[in-house]
């Protein structure tokens, strides 16, 4: 297992990771995903930590907090050998401030989440998506103080546009108070939209981005292909497509070039689905998630080898989709002081 640097920090972390939305199965939605329980759970956290993997993802949005739950059951006895990255912002009550990030919901938030897993500090607490309506300046200064407190270790933002993770930084600094260092990001090979702002920004201020749903939300397990549609009651067959995916067409050459790779490396599609992400440029981590321990030991076996620069290359052309203002009038204008990355 190789091990990267978290952004501008000393920590280090696995280049796979593991996601815990598969746990609790509390809704249909994340029935969709898995519904692992405590015995399984604890199965599939030990094939984690026996290859390398010291990172595990959860959030206080999946399944109602009961995942956090699971997770703090499954790693007693192991909380030593597991960063724990756990996330807030989403709805977890019927009160009217319970969402958001303002200090009145962020405090009890962490103090939810540390009751749940079982522990009493959070190694990287995530924004789960930015809140317009609570100034900056609060959400950044209430996690300085949940830093101060020996309650987070470090801070991170999921699901930023390139404007809001710019100034969350810059009010931090400007008042010496704990930065983000990670910011979780959706980055796959049918979704690259992660590299026209987002990229280059983490590349600048040297953000660690951990990746999540890597696979396309199943798309790129391997299970669909020209002749070959999503099984019946999966997760890629239930569950639409991320944002603004490729068009049908760039679909099916994207899955004929990983079959092509994946033939050439002795890997299977779903193994250089992950590899190219885990080789692209500001990657610290990538999230995996499995149901079970047989595609949780495929998954974890893209850490064991390396693409070449021509496969590189041929999965960036074909995944490639033209880019929306202002990113293709800089990159047709600028491109020798812009290179696309």
């Amino acid at each position: 297992m190789k091990y990267n640097l978290l952004g501008n920090s000393g920590l280090l972390v696995s280049e796979l990771s593991f996601g815990t939305a598969t746990f609790g199965g509390g809704n249909e939605f994340f029935k969709a995903w898995g519904a692992t329980d405590v015995k399984e759970a604890k199965s599939l956290l030990g094939l984690c930590i026996d290859k390398g993997v010291n990172l595990v993802d959860s959030s206080d949005a999946y399944s109602g907090g009961r995942a956090e739950e699971i997770l703090g059951e499954a790693i007693e006895g192991n909380r030593n050998n597991i960063l724990i990255s756990t996330k807030a912002a989403f709805r977890t009550g019927e009160g009217i401030n319970d969402v958001g990030t303002s200090r009145y919901h962020l405090i009890k938030a962490c103090e939810d989440s540390l009751r749940r897993l079982k522990t009493d500090h959070i190694d990287i607490w995530q924004m789960h998506s930015f809140d317009a309506k609570t100034p900056i300046e609060e959400t950044v200064r209430a996690l300085e103080d949940l830093v101060t407190a020996g309650k987070v270790r470090y801070i991170g933002c999921s699901n930023f546009s390139g404007w809001q993770l710019m100034k969350s930084l810059s009010i931090s600094e400007r008042h010496g108070w704990s930065k983000y260092v990670a910011h979780q990001a959706y980055y796959s090979l049918l979704g690259r939209e992660y590299e026209w702002e987002l990229m280059p920004l983490a590349l600048e201020e040297n953000i660690g981005t951990i990746v999540w749903s890597p696979l396309a939300g199943g798309r790129l397990s391997g299970k669909i292909s020209r002749n070959k549609t999503a099984p019946e009651g999966s997760r890629s067959a239930t569950l639409k497509p991320y944002g603004h995916s490729l068009p049908e067409a760039q679909f099916y050459d994207v899955i004929d070039v990983l079959e092509t790779v994946a033939a050439e490396t002795g890997k299977n599609v779903s193994q250089v689905a992950l590899r190219w992400v885990l080789q692209r440029p500001t990657v610290s981590s990538v999230i995996i998630g499995a149901r079970n321990s047989e595609q949780l030991a495929q998954n974890l076996e893209s850490s064991d080898f390396e693409l070449s620069a021509d496969q590189m290359q041929r999965l960036n052309i074909v995944s490639d989709k033209d880019r929306v203002y202002p990113y293709w009038h800089q990159l047709m204008t600028y491109v020798e002081r812009n290179p696309k990355i």
